[in-house]
């Protein structure tokens, strides 16, 4: 393949039955990545999980805080409690009926480092005169950071990456 059509200048390197690309299935077909932006389904599903980390739990939170209207966060809040992402649970303030919070399962605060890295991603590239915010380290104070490592720990960039099958998990 030529050069010029080549998207990345590292691309991560298809092995075994993965190579060749065009040999896969179905697009999406078995896909991890597929199946987890199906999970969360779309922008305001990422809004209501950023909103999730930051504290939210009752409904007119979701609301105000996104900016997203009633049916929309109403239908996102069943789809990613569906998904066992969030999860409902009863609360009751004084003197009012009890009603329904929502709060991330261990599914959902797993995605913290794809919102991490995607905050970090939209402060470089959408906000060229500087960051809006930044995750820091409540201990030390510095700016926290998402990186791809291997199991031993070695930092790992894109050209280094290998995409096989996973072994089995029998």
């Amino acid at each position: 393949m030529s050069d010029m059509l080549v998207g990345m200048t590292t691309p991560i390197h298809m092995t075994g039955e993965l190579e060749p690309r065009s040999g896969w299935g179905p697009p999406g077909d078995g896909c991890p990545m597929a199946r987890a932006l199906d999970a969360v389904g779309t922008r305001s599903g990422f809004l209501i999980l950023r909103e999730a980390f930051y504290g939210a739990s009752r409904f007119e939170e979701f609301v105000a805080r996104t900016g997203l209207s009633e049916p929309v966060v109403s239908a996102r809040l069943r789809e990613l409690a569906r998904a066992g992402i969030v999860e409902r649970f009863p609360y009751r303030e004084p003197a009012q009926r009890t009603r329904q919070g929502y709060r991330l399962t261990e599914q959902g605060e797993d995605l913290l480092p794809t919102l991490a890295a995607l905050m970090r991603w939209g402060n470089r590239w959408l906000f060229p005169e500087g960051a809006r915010v930044e995750l820091t380290h409540r201990e030390c104070g510095q700016p926290v950071q998402v990186a791809l490592r291997c199991a031993d720990g070695h930092p790992v960039a894109p050209g280094a990456l290998d995409l096989s099958l996973a072994a089995s998990r029998d």
